[in-house]
């Protein structure tokens, strides 16, 4: 049932981009222009939270309709994200006071963050901000995560596109490696801090018979005595060895094997890099095999060449019902996706208390990894393959392809 709620959007986008996170902004924009009656104005925060906080808010409406049709192909956070922790406001409360004052000044009564579990944590904290001054606005989170660790729903928009470059990209290093008699140990590390659902989507090359042979998650406590006998078996029967390894595995203390430097993020968070160099140190001090690390970097995540289209769909599917859900009267809640069935896949949505996702994780299942700790069972192939599918097919101009540019 349609409330009777009047009043202006604001969407914000928050945390690492994906190749599908402005798909999520484009599904929303195209809902709330159906509904004008009700959203006179659509803003977008510049950066995130902290453009809501300054009331540096970009106007949709004046936006060339041309550009905001490329938004869904666009990656990156077109609008600019950030990461930005807000404080208890019963502790301190300037943040919201800024926060209140611009929503008041633009009639925002629909507020929207696409983010990650961080995200997920300040919606939780302005909804019950503004219920507690007695201001109206719905608060809905609209998820998004390359790694895939939200809580609740089943997936995150994101993953998939992210899982689907990964899994290429892993089946042509392979392919490389073979090229020779006699190959180094590539040593691939992928982003993911404590979760691997991004690295375990390797498997899906291994699956198609051109995949790394030992996969290392943050879920296993690395063992490096057992790591240097898995790669010496490797290297002994085939005379190369391809690694997928997380960034943020972990020994049986809990210590990341790699950290780029002591320094935090505003959440707490360590920054994490270097462990693909850590263990090609080790392999190459301990058993003498030539070695080559790498980084996939940045490129997991803006590889919007290699779009999943059932990611990019569903992208743009939960930005919809998000704001279909706040015309509706929702507040507090983020979008989710429940698996209807896997073939065909079908999925629907529904929303879920931000109290029970904000700072949450997700991990992979013990039973979805193999008993040695170092690969993946076929019960994770059935999870991710569904997500994976279909291919976008970029637009072309002189041989590059065209991006939204926001004013």
């Amino acid at each position: 049932m349609m409330n009777s709620l009047r009043g202006n959007v604001l969407y914000g986008q928050s945390g690492g981009p994906t190749a599908v996170i402005n798909a999520s902004a484009f599904g929303l924009i195209q809902e709330a222009l159906k509904h004008h009656d009700l959203i006179p104005e659509i803003y977008a925060m510049k950066y995130g939270i902290k453009g809501a906080l300054n009331g540096d808010l970009i106007c949709i409406n004046d936006q060339d309709d041309a550009d905001l049709v490329k938004l869904p192909s666009t990656p990156g956070a077109a609008f600019g994200s950030v990461r930005y922790k807000l404080k208890d406001f019963a502790v301190d409360d300037t943040d919201f006071c800024h926060l209140l004052a611009v929503l008041i000044q633009y009639n925002i009564r629909f507020f929207f963050l696409n983010g990650g579990n961080d995200s997920m944590d300040t919606c939780d904290k302005i909804d019950r901000y503004l219920k507690q001054k007695g201001y109206r606005c719905q608060v809905i989170g609209i998820p998004k995560t390359i790694d895939n660790d939200l809580p609740v729903t089943d997936h995150s928009p994101g993953y998939g596109s992210a899982a689907k470059y990964i899994a290429n990209t892993m089946m042509e290093i392979v392919c490389d490696t073979i090229s020779y008699p006699k190959s180094k140990v590539a040593i691939v590390e992928i982003m993911g801090r404590h979760t691997g659902w991004l690295t375990a989507s390797s498997h899906i090359a291994t699956h198609n018979g051109s995949g790394p042979d030992l996969i290392y998650l943050p879920e296993i406590s690395f063992d490096f005595e057992q790591f240097l006998a898995d790669v010496k078996r490797i290297y002994t029967e085939k005379n190369r060895c391809v690694i997928a390894v997380s960034e943020g595995v972990s020994d049986c203390e809990g210590h990341f094997l790699g950290l780029s430097s002591r320094a935090r993020d505003d959440f707490g968070h360590a920054m994490l890099g270097g462990v693909a160099h850590t263990l090609a140190d080790l392999v190459s001090a301990k058993l003498g095999y030539e070695t080559r690390p790498m980084e996939l970097g940045l490129v997991q995540r803006c590889a919007s060449h290699l779009q999943s289209k059932v990611d990019l769909k569903e992208a743009m599917l939960v930005g919809k019902v998000a704001l279909r859900r706040a015309l509706a009267g929702d507040s507090g809640v983020m979008i989710c996706i429940k698996r209807e069935q896997n073939r065909p896949y079908k999925s629907s949505y529904f929303t879920h208390p931000f109290a029970d996702i904000a700072n949450g994780e997700t991990k992979i299942p013990r039973t979805m990894i193999n008993a040695s700790g170092n690969g993946l069972n076929d019960s994770f192939l059935d999870y991710v393959l569904p997500l994976v599918q279909g291919e976008v097919k970029p637009k072309y101009k002189d041989g590059v392809v065209g991006f939204c540019h926001i004013k």
